[in-house]
């Protein structure tokens, strides 16, 4: 399968209604917030987790489509699994001195793993890999508006000892904000694509991700979590022919004419648009979702 012929730019928008969409473990698991503006973030890292976990659910264990960075795994048994398939020894740290074995241990990662393809990964442990820079990269959501993170206190009715049977009932407390909607910008070129060999069915399987990866990720803390839109630019230049942020200024989300002074609880709320005709020549709109 060869490698995507274009470059691409995409704005994801998701929203949260009474859940947590990326807790901080060094805040208690508040809501992460931007500190300035009260904008609340959700990191990269979390979603690319959520696009790992889709991939996962769907192509099970199909061939290529295994995942490198899933819970519980330990890294050098993944990259003594291309060792094995090629039958090379591995040395401690080291890639093999033949360039021709190094490549090709890094080739079968790619091949058979496609968050390695997708996103890269450092390889450089003790059972060498080496490294691969990702066609597929995305920045850190962030709410359009201003979020209130609420702490909302819980009871438990049962207790996890028996000597603690007389006690009153266990409390507890979980963080939630009320609503918001969150804006996040990813990026994919082609040319590292070919290096990796992201191909045009890893990039329709990444597009199903986005716009189902919150459909099968609830939980208490994310039980009305929704892809609301998937805006994508397409580039007929492998390298591109307009800048990212020259894109992301056509799409604006703004609330809906009359409702400014009151707080956003739902989508409809707000109204999305993209100025299509206004976009650089040789570069195409296209709204999945």
């Amino acid at each position: 399968m060869s490698a995507i012929a274009n470059r691409y730019e995409f704005v994801l928008l998701f929203d949260v209604t009474n859940g947590n969409p990326n807790g901080d473990p060094d805040a208690g698991n508040l809501p992460r917030l931007d500190p300035e503006t009260n904008q609340g973030l959700v990191t990269d890292v979390c979603l690319k987790r959520k696009i790992r976990n889709y991939v996962a659910l769907e192509k099970d264990v199909d061939a290529g489509y295994a995942i490198y960075m899933q819970e519980k795994s330990v890294l050098n048994n993944q990259h003594k699994k291309a060792y094995d398939a090629l039958d090379i020894k591995p040395e401690p740290k080291k890639l093999p001195k033949e360039v021709e074995k190094a490549r090709a241990l890094t080739e079968w990662m790619c091949r058979n793993f496609f968050d390695v393809r997708t996103f890269g990964a450092v390889m450089t442990t003790e059972v060498n890999s080496g490294q691969v820079r990702g066609p597929v990269q995305m920045a850190f959501a962030s709410s359009i508006d201003p979020v209130v993170p609420l702490e909302v206190s819980i009871t438990r009715m049962a207790v996890t000892n028996e000597r603690d049977l007389e006690k009153e009932r266990t409390m507890g407390r979980k963080h939630i904000i009320p609503y918001g909607l969150y804006r996040a910008h990813g990026y994919i070129s082609a040319k590292l694509a070919e290096r990796t060999g992201f191909s045009d069915d890893d990039l329709e399987l990444l597009w199903r991700a986005l716009i189902n990866m919150f459909e099968h990720d609830r939980s208490a803390a994310r039980g009305e979590m929704s892809t609301r839109k998937l805006i994508v630019f397409k580039h007929d230049h492998p390298m591109g022919n307009a800048p990212a942020h020259v894109l992301f200024d056509s799409v604006k989300v703004k609330r809906v004419e009359g409702e400014e002074d009151t707080p956003a609880r739902h989508y409809s709320d707000y109204y999305v648009s993209v100025e299509a005709e206004d976009l650089p020549a040789g570069v195409s709109v296209d709204e999945k979702l």
